[in-house]
């Protein structure tokens, strides 16, 4: 992919809403987002108050909108912020890694309720009732549980966001991330579509995992959740 593939990258919820995901946008010109029980992820043409006002006008008072965006943002009057937080954006192909005492299996509607329950224990990210229907959730059961699992989310143009990366705490240390990660990402490439991901900057330990396993890191972009005020 050329330097200008990789610009969608730059405003990837955007990107996904205009492209690939763009059957799936609320909204209109100004303002575009997932709906709220796949993900909170929103964003504008511009950071305008007019299109402020326009997302805004998608949202309940209940519900947050989180944008992505590659430089910080000045959130306007009628709006409260939630969380406002750095993360790194990592693109690349990760390193295959077999399980010799695991089988990776397909995930899908009937495992929505372990998938929330693993979420709620590990705090990967936002993760709702219609996540899954975004791409491939890949995951691994022990003892009839589910202990890991990873999927696919954005997809801006032909890349596509590997998400969810969460291992149950009693069973990390047996390589179940790391081959999770590399299954989905063979997935994607046989796609013709190239992985990448999102982590929080403060999460040193899964940025050196995900070097490890050959990835890089593309860019810093800016995470800020808010929801309207009154």
């Amino acid at each position: 992919m050329s330097d200008s593939d990789e610009a969608l990258l730059d405003r990837p919820i955007w990107s996904a809403l205009t492209t690939s995901h763009k059957h799936l946008a609320e909204g209109g010109p100004l303002a575009r987002r997932y709906p709220v029980d796949m993900t909170p992820f929103a964003d504008m043409v511009d950071m305008s108050a007019t299109s402020f006002a326009a997302l805004g006008d998608l949202m309940s008072p209940s519900q947050v909108a989180a944008l992505f965006t590659p430089e910080p943002v000045e959130i306007p009057s009628g709006f409260k912020v939630v969380l406002a937080e750095t993360g790194e954006q990592m693109i690349g192909s990760p390193a295959d890694s077999p399980l010799r005492d695991a089988e990776i299996i397909t995930l899908g509607a009937a495992d929505v309720p372990a998938m929330t329950a693993l979420v709620e224990l590990t705090k990967p990210g936002p993760f709702a009732r219609r996540t899954h229907e975004l791409g491939t959730f890949l995951g691994i059961r022990a003892g009839g549980e589910l202990v890991a699992m990873t999927g696919e989310r954005m997809k801006p143009g032909k890349f596509v966001e590997m998400t969810a990366v969460c291992v149950h705490p009693d069973y990390r240390g047996r390589g179940y991330a790391q081959a999770l990660l590399a299954a989905v990402a063979r997935r994607i490439e046989a796609r013709g579509d190239v992985p990448f991901l999102h982590v929080f900057s403060n999460n040193t330990s899964a940025i050196a995992l995900y070097q490890r396993q050959g990835m890089r890191i593309r860019r810093r972009l800016y995470v800020t959740a808010f929801m309207r005020e009154g």
